[in-house]
């Protein structure tokens, strides 16, 4: 899979007091890479893994694999944050959140100290994106995609959902199916997001199964994620649809960097 890697990009994590720790741009190329490597081996399995998950859950599988990646590569800058609801996903371990950890380890288990985690991290979130609904496709006399099936031809919009509305220091990951497999189709990056760029909280329905409260990214916080954007797939489907969509002309390869992720295996 080529890749551009956006020139001079800056992984700025804002603290909640305001100052900043840092994240190298190499590591985002280097946790694509051995996710692209994971996949290749997963799409190479007797069992069909990613028709079992389903989307709903492959797109969460996508997101905790690339942050697999991402820990792995970070050697101890960052440990996943371990409550399911803790808030971040990853927790930074610099000088000020290791000693934070640290004196937390008794209470590992318990979820008031890791949501949120005092000295700050990074969310990680993936989306497939939208297609139009069955309906418009049937007028095509045309089937909506489905697992394993490229989605870009089609894709119509995109954001990412969160359960509260402070969620910020986000990585967003778009991805889509190439060649059958999920892939990495974006990666962007922002420290900037406020209340504002979240909708309301929709609680879920009475009767409505096991779904839970979420909270959907505002058109406008799509648009600051673009600003920051980290890594898009070197094709320009995907590029002229991300620029389209945001009505902006900011990734182009002039600003990039390509690389390969073929070159590793």
């Amino acid at each position: 899979m080529k890749y551009l890697l956006r020139n001079g990009c800056q992984i700025s994590i804002k603290r909640p007091d305001s100052s900043y720790g840092q994240l190298k741009p190499e590591i985002i190329k280097a946790s694509i890479e051995g996710f692209d490597s994971a996949i290749k081996r997963l799409r190479d399995f007797e069992v069909d893994i990613f028709g079992l998950l389903g989307m709903r859950n492959l797109s969460s599988f996508v997101g905790e694999l690339f942050g697999s990646y991402l820990l792995k590569q970070t050697d101890g800058l960052f440990v996943k944050n371990p409550h399911q609801d803790g808030y971040p996903d990853l927790l930074l371990l610099d000088k000020f959140g290791k000693p934070l950890w640290e004196s937390l380890a008794p209470r590992a288990r318990e979820k008031t100290p890791f949501s949120p985690f005092a000295t700050g991290g990074i969310e990680i979130k993936a989306t497939v994106g939208s297609v139009p609904t069955p309906q418009v496709f049937a007028r095509k006399n045309l089937e909506k995609p489905d697992i394993g099936d490229q989605r870009i031809e089609w894709l119509k919009g995109y954001d990412w959902k969160a359960h509260h509305r402070d969620t910020n220091n986000l990585i967003g990951v778009l991805w889509d199916f190439v060649n059958g497999a999920p892939s990495i189709a974006a990666i962007f990056y922002s420290n900037v997001l406020t209340i504002q760029h979240w909708g309301e909280i929709i609680q879920p329905r009475e009767g409505g199964g096991r779904t839970t409260s979420v909270s959907i990214m505002t058109r406008e916080g799509v648009a600051v994620m673009y600003r920051g954007w980290l890594v898009v797939l070197d094709d320009d489907r995907y590029i002229n649809f991300l620029n389209s969509h945001n009505r902006g002309q900011l990734i182009n390869r002039e600003a990039a960097t390509q690389f390969d992720t073929r070159s590793q295996d």
